[in-house]
């Protein structure tokens, strides 16, 4: 059996390793020229632990965590509102099992456990399926023949598109965006974490492990709006004129950003599905069941629904997606729920950790 993967953040990764431990062949096919770099802190939080466990990769994981000594909140004028070292608001109580660590640092952590055959740089063109396997020709002309194709290819998912049709059938806006960078830390930030708000305008500093940068989200509120989600250019511009009129150090972050190359803008936003298969195709992770960063799940959903699908797969083919649907839907619906449970403030932490153990894992 032979499977293609579409996108090699961290759920891509983590399907291919468990497909292999099942004598399933698997192959990533990523759009980006190499490993992409910067992102969010993220958490790793109930049963994916246990799927980061069961990898060999929570070791490795637990020393890369990004060991936040605590957070503060500071007004325009930068005087500090608040302050705590008994948690953070992106990763919770310190007491917890839970591990937060930075996007890139655990993406580089399931890439080197799973080891997979990767294409870089090439992207799926066209799906076509037939009662035994798809055919698949990519942007680059080349064609191959696979058993099964799945996307994990994050909220703008492309397989979901050529399979599905167009994300507007599925996106649920949830009135926020957000962009997301890496930049010097000219704060000084400890690892310690800076929240700044005005109105429907704000955002977060925290410093990276090595203290010698730091990443920045800087976000706004607002219902839909028309943007083009690969215009990096364009994108940063929106964040400025939205975020222009923000004191404390602002300005100089936004002029951090413009100099960014790893920048990143989004909406939040979930993806809801009737279906998440449609013949020899399925979703993972983003793709299929976004949760969105305000569930602080969207890690976990991915690592989970990559074990269970290769679990399926690999008892036995047949009705493999009807049985890792039945399985993840009650997951995904209370992690999904977990983003609009007190908005502007966030879930519960009670919440969030029953969420992230609405599954048992064989």
């Amino acid at each position: 059996m032979k499977v293609l993967i579409s996108g090699a953040s961290v759920g891509g990764p983590v399907l291919a390793y468990w497909l292999g431990r099942h004598g399933i062949e698997a192959e990533i096919v990523e759009r980006a020229p190499a490993p992409r770099t910067g992102g969010q802190a993220i958490d790793v939080r109930g049963a994916a632990l246990t799927v980061a466990d069961r990898m060999g990769v929570l070791e490795q994981a637990t020393a890369l965590r990004t060991r936040m000594r605590g957070m503060s909140m500071v007004d325009g004028s930068g005087a500090e509102l608040m302050r705590s070292t008994e948690g953070t608001l992106s990763g919770g109580a310190f007491d917890s099992p839970d591990v937060e660590i930075m996007r890139d640092d655990l993406t580089a952590l399931v890439l080197a456990a799973a080891d997979p055959a990767i294409v870089y740089g090439d992207s799926i063109a066209s799906l076509d399926q037939d009662a035994d396997g798809v055919d698949v020709t990519f942007d680059s002309g080349r064609r191959e023949r696979y058993d099964y194709v799945v996307g994990a290819d994050g909220l703008h998912s492309n397989v979901r598109r050529l399979a599905f049709g167009p994300e507007e059938r599925y996106v649920r806006h949830l009135g926020a965006y957000v962009s997301i960078f890496t930049a010097p830390n000219f704060l000084g930030l400890d690892h310690w974490q800076t929240w700044f708000r005005d109105g429907q305008v704000g955002g977060v500093v925290y410093s990276d492990r090595d203290t010698t940068t730091m990443r920045v989200n800087l976000g706004f509120e607002d219902g839909p709006i028309a943007y083009d989600h690969r215009d990096l250019d364009a994108q940063k511009r929106l964040v400025q004129e939205r975020c222009a009129g923000l004191g404390w150090e602002v300005p100089r972050l936004l002029d951090a950003m413009g100099k960014a190359d790893d920048f990143y803008f989004d909406a939040m936003a979930q993806i809801v599905m009737d279906r998440w298969s449609a013949g020899r195709v399925t979703l993972v992770g983003d793709a299929g069941y976004c949760a969105s960063p305000l569930s602080g799940q969207g890690t976990s959903l991915a690592m989970v629904g990559a074990y269970v699908l290769a679990q399926e797969l690999g008892a036995a083919p047949a009705g493999a997606f009807d049985r890792y649907e039945r399985r993840m839907r009650p997951f995904v619906a209370a992690n999904q729920a977990l983003a609009t449970e007190n908005p502007g403030q966030g879930a519960a932490p009670e919440s969030i950790q029953r969420a992230a153990h609405a599954i048992t894992l064989d």
